[in-house]
């Protein structure tokens, strides 16, 4: 058989990162870069060449109908993914969709009829969870090794400078042309985190439990509390900022009878019962490549989109929600100067480590500024998910 021939829609920005994972495989003769696709010049960058012969478009469906590739990897704004990954799939190929795949249980219900329609395959861009860590992590708590696990919970604490809300059209929108776009800390660059914590639990949610905030004048959150409940009761508490203060790069976080494991899940690091400390735990399936196996052999998807559906529901609670609450700004402190300002939420770190290790809501501990949550019971459907 010959190579299969992959097409990259979004070709710059994050699409950069696709480039570089697609361009090894090109130049070892397990894949042929037959397109790329963006509304901006598509050039050349390190580790992501334009190797002769690639087509260079501004529109995926031209694209598709000139090259006709197998595989097409989608990294587009999440509100257009619904359309261009239904145009893909109806055009014979398999797809790898970034991160999050679609914003609401109608539209993954809609994409999901279209992949059993076409008989063609869906891999979503959660990329860690194709880590050993997180295998490894999900082998122990399979094992007993943590007894009887009582809780889950996930806490970050980055920052993001004005100039991420400056980055595209769609940045810090919770909707485009009256579609869904939620480009909160949440939805976008901390979705892995509750999604790991989804993936460990193995379990479909109940109930979702929400605060989110704000330090400027965006319509999503830059901080927020949730908490899941799963259908046995089990809490994910989830605690995250892009206005923090040290870098709490990103954990996951499970609590047993018989001792607590931590997954630093960006870095692969991992502490178990008996580990004196984290320690990195090498070795990451590319998902392109699972997708690439799974067309040749059959072996099973890494993150098929079936798997997202419980994330999916939670994202359909994000949209519902209202705009997140402001903060005052005598709670920030600020570093830098435009576009390169941050703000930092005074002490937010302290109240994320107290979140996550009492599984409780700012609302629920001495958080001043916290107010209420908003409290939603998902739907049968997705609790039988």
């Amino acid at each position: 058989m010959s190579e299969p021939r992959v097409a990259l829609v979004g070709a710059s920005g994050h699409g950069l990162w696709h480039r570089r994972q697609i361009t090894p495989l090109h130049e070892a003769g397990r894949v042929r870069l037959v397109g790329l696709v963006d509304v901006r010049p598509i050039e050349p960058a390190p580790g992501a060449s334009v190797p002769d012969g690639t087509g260079l478009f501004t529109d995926h469906r031209e694209m598709l109908r000139a090259v006709r590739p197998d595989v097409v990897v989608i990294c587009t704004p999440p509100q257009t993914h619904l359309p261009i990954a239904t145009d893909a799939l109806r055009a014979g190929a398999d797809v790898l969709l970034e991160k999050p795949p679609v914003l609401s249980l109608d539209e993954h219900r809609a994409l999901s009829d279209v992949v059993d329609e076409t008989g063609r395959a869906c891999q979503v861009g959660f990329q860690a969870l194709g880590s050993a860590a997180l295998a490894e992590l999900m082998a122990a708590v399979t094992d007993g090794r943590l007894g009887v696990v009582t809780g889950i919970a996930a806490v970050a604490s980055w920052h993001r400078a004005d100039s991420y809300y400056q980055r595209s059209a769609w940045a810090g929108r919770r909707t485009v042309n009256g579609h869904p776009s939620l480009d909160g800390a949440l939805a976008n660059p901390l979705a892995h985190a509750w999604m790991q914590c989804l993936a460990v639990a193995g379990l479909p949610p109940s109930t979702v439990e929400l605060e989110r905030y704000r330090c400027r004048d965006i319509e999503v959150d830059d901080t927020a509390c949730m908490r899941i409940t799963l259908e046995s009761g089990l809490p994910i508490l989830v605690a995250v900022t892009l206005c923090g203060e040290e870098k709490i790069e990103g954990e996951v976080i499970v609590y047993g009878t018989a001792g607590t494991a931590v997954l630093e899940y960006p870095t692969d690091r991992l502490r178990l019962p008996g580990d004196s400390e984290l320690r990195e735990v090498p070795g990451r399936t590319s998902l392109l490549e699972n997708l690439l196996a799974h067309r040749e052999t059959g072996e099973p998807l890494i993150a098929p989109l079936a798997r997202t559906k419980p994330f999916t529901a939670v994202l359909d609670v994000l949209h519902a929600a209202p705009v997140p609450s402001k903060l005052g700004d005598e709670l920030l402190s600020v570093e830098g100067v435009p576009p390169e300002r941050f703000l930092i939420i005074k002490g937010i770190n302290a109240a994320l480590r107290q979140a996550t290790e009492r599984l409780a809501l700012f609302s629920e501990l001495a958080v001043p500024w916290a107010e209420q949550p908003l409290r939603v019971a998902l739907t049968e459907e997705v609790a039988g998910a």
